[in-house]
């Protein structure tokens, strides 16, 4: 959704899609852990991971049955606290609520394993997980940990860092299979891997798109285009040659997220523009963001 209609919804509706996408996340994550996550020895990944980690530790080693809201709820102060501070009161005020739902939820879902093969749980595990924090996501919150690093660099690189926390999940599984072994420390890579996919596709407010806009009216809608978006636009001059007029081109490049409602915008004040949707791989220099607030 794009900054200026954003800023035109009531605030009460906003907070409660993003409560609601809290709730459901936390309850997708927690059903995933006690069903697949639990079922197969995996680990998740990210502060959920290293909380079942540290969990297993305690009783496979000392004998210590800890619970998972508490291990879970002190991981993730440190991170919480540098959110915060760096992307976003509400951000992280939302991502909390779900930490600790989620830390509850966990100790309070029987277990309910689904299938005992390694490599269904790994898969459709994360499937669920990704699918979880994607609705986190757009929500605006997280599941803490990790995922405040991945949102934190993505706004300071102007790019996807999921892969990069990939990475450090990967880190911390091997940790695992050197004292667990490494069977079920493998899965849980194949788990993460599709899960960090799975965000990939379906948040997209990392991801950005190029707009080639084709206009007869370019004044009046370069203007509105710039207040609407807030993203900058290039305008060329032009002249179309099936019936030789002359034709306006307008460049943009908007976040993935914001394509649909731009396009309608465009149809707006010239509902015979022709408008070319092009994949960024990367772009190189200033962009607008919508803050997380």
């Amino acid at each position: 959704m794009v900054y200026a209609k954003s800023k035109e919804q009531k605030l009460w509706k906003k907070h409660l899609i993003s409560i609601i996408c809290v709730v459901i996340a936390s309850f997708i994550m927690s059903c995933n852990i006690k069903s697949f996550v639990r079922a197969g020895n995996l680990l998740p990944g990210g502060f959920t991971g290293l909380s079942l980690l540290i969990q297993r530790i305690a009783l496979e080693l000392f004998g210590i049955s800890l619970p998972y809201s508490i291990i879970n709820i002190a991981l993730n102060a440190v991170p919480a606290y540098i959110g915060f501070k760096t992307i976003g009161k509400k951000f992280t005020g939302y991502s909390i609520l779900m930490i600790v739902l989620n830390s509850f939820l966990v100790d309070l879902i029987p277990a309910m394993p689904i299938t005992s093969d390694p490599l269904l749980v790994s898969v459709f595990g994360g499937i669920f997980n990704g699918l979880a924090i994607s609705i986190a996501l757009h929500g605006k919150a997280s599941s803490g940990g990790t995922d405040f690093i991945a949102v934190y660099l993505s706004d300071r690189w102007n790019t996807s860092s999921w892969n990069f926390v990939f990475g450090l999940n990967t880190i911390i599984l091997m940790i695992s299979g050197v004292l667990f072994g490494w069977e079920a420390a493998l899965y849980s890579i194949i788990f993460q891997f599709v899960s960090t996919q799975i965000i990939g596709q379906l948040y997209q407010r990392d991801q950005r798109t190029t707009l080639f806009i084709i206009t007869a009216d370019p004044n009046s809608l370069e203007k509105a285009l710039l207040t609407y978006t807030h993203h900058g636009i290039t305008r060329f001059e032009g002249k179309g040659c099936y019936k030789d007029e002359p034709r306006t081109l307008l460049y943009t490049v908007v976040s993935a997220h914001e394509v649909k409602d731009v396009v309608q915008f465009v149809r707006t004040y010239d509902p015979k523009a022709f408008v070319n949707i092009a994949k960024s791989i990367k772009i190189d220099g200033r962009f607008y963001k919508e803050p997380m607030e």
